[in-house]
């Protein structure tokens, strides 16, 4: 019985908690972790950047020796080989793409909110980013090139005509 008087002291003692207008708010969880989603970016995008490093090495400093000289080799296997020429393309424009969405979705929260309670209900979409340098920095990079492929692309591409 003594026992149960303490219990009793106890939880009459007890304070009700204050609840602040902040409590009230939503939380916003995202749908990927940023940091999973950063070291899972970093290798989707490990490949393209090798590429173009060693594009840049090859036709800047001229070192066609080594690992540079070796990667152009097996691109231009690669190109003159029936369906593995998609190879190419999806190493340096999906891979990239992939890298953006797991990263948008990591950093991004949208929220549809309704702000009205008549016939006409009139909603709100709130967009949050968070920031998180290192996913950022991946859809950069990512951005970057997937522009220099497409931009790849265009110029071998074009001819011009008399």
């Amino acid at each position: 019985m003594n026992h149960e008087n303490e219990i009793i002291n106890k939880m009459e003692t007890l304070r009700v908690p204050v609840i602040k207008p902040e409590h009230g708010l939503p939380v916003k969880m995202a749908i990927m972790n940023a940091t999973r989603s950063a070291v899972l970016g970093v290798w989707l995008v490990a490949v393209p950047c090798y590429f173009l490093l060693c594009v840049f090495m090859y036709y800047y400093f001229h070192g066609s020796v080594g690992w540079f000289g070796s990667m152009f080799k097996l691109m231009e296997g690669l190109e003159k080989t029936p369906y593995i020429d998609i190879i190419g393309p999806i190493l340096l424009f999906v891979l990239p793409l992939i890298s953006i969405l797991i990263n948008s979705l990591a950093i991004l929260h949208v929220a549809v909110i309704k702000i009205s309670s008549n016939i006409f209900s009139i909603k709100e979409i709130n967009i949050t980013i968070k920031v998180k340098f290192w996913n950022i920095f991946l859809i950069l990079l990512s951005l970057l090139i997937v522009f220099v492929f497409i931009n790849y692309v265009f110029t071998q591409n074009i001819t011009i005509k008399n």
